[in-house]
């Protein structure tokens, strides 16, 4: 676990695996950035990640591409207890127990509906143990709020990038719909 100094802001913890800016967290190893900007309560996200999520998992076991995620907390406001914020938090937790992929796809899957609380901290715990993680680390960086202020800190960056929403997806700094054939042809052109 790192924490990197955030120009104009206090340093914030950030998660293992992440970009040497600390915004993103990086899945492999290709010639092509492909950076995914998400919110976990965000419904429009876990239709990308479902429709998308099998094509990036292949471009990124052919090395084509370097897939980073940012996760954001756009959405804390339909939620009751910052939802997106324990989320991303939570994802930077199995970031460090080195299941960031598989975490990020069993939260899209159990995402609860907008306007509530969202799963508990409880809830988000047992998800990374039906998934694998097993070390108590976890659970104790859930409930300790380590990463708390990271989402935060990942959305004032992708906002000063210029997005807008999620999912905003880029491919080596280039906006691209967040679509399969569009990232396959983004992909394919950098390649070419």
């Amino acid at each position: 676990m790192d924490t990197q100094p955030v120009s104009g802001i206090p340093s914030v913890p950030v998660p293992h695996g992440t970009t040497p800016t600390g915004d993103g967290v990086v899945i492999g190893v290709g010639a092509v950035d492909v950076d995914a900007y998400i919110d976990f309560q965000c419904p429009f996200c876990k239709q990308f990640e479902l429709m998308t999520g099998p094509l990036l998992d292949r471009l990124v076991a052919n090395r084509a591409i370097r897939l980073i995620y940012h996760p954001m907390n756009l959405l804390d406001a339909v939620s009751t207890a910052a939802y997106s914020t324990r989320a991303g938090a939570a994802s930077g937790a199995a970031a460090d127990a080195g299941r960031f992929r598989e975490y990020t796809r069993v939260l899209f899957e159990n995402q609860p509906a907008e306007g509530g609380m969202g799963l508990s901290d409880g809830q988000l715990v047992e998800l990374g143990r039906e998934i694998g993680i097993t070390d108590p680390a976890f659970a104790e960086t859930i409930r300790t709020g380590r990463y708390l202020p990271w989402p935060r800190y990942v959305t004032e960056r992708a906002i000063a990038r210029g997005v807008a929403g999620t999912p905003s997806v880029f491919a080596n700094g280039v906006p691209v719909a967040a679509r399969p054939g569009a990232i396959v042809s983004a992909v394919h052109a950098v390649l070419a």
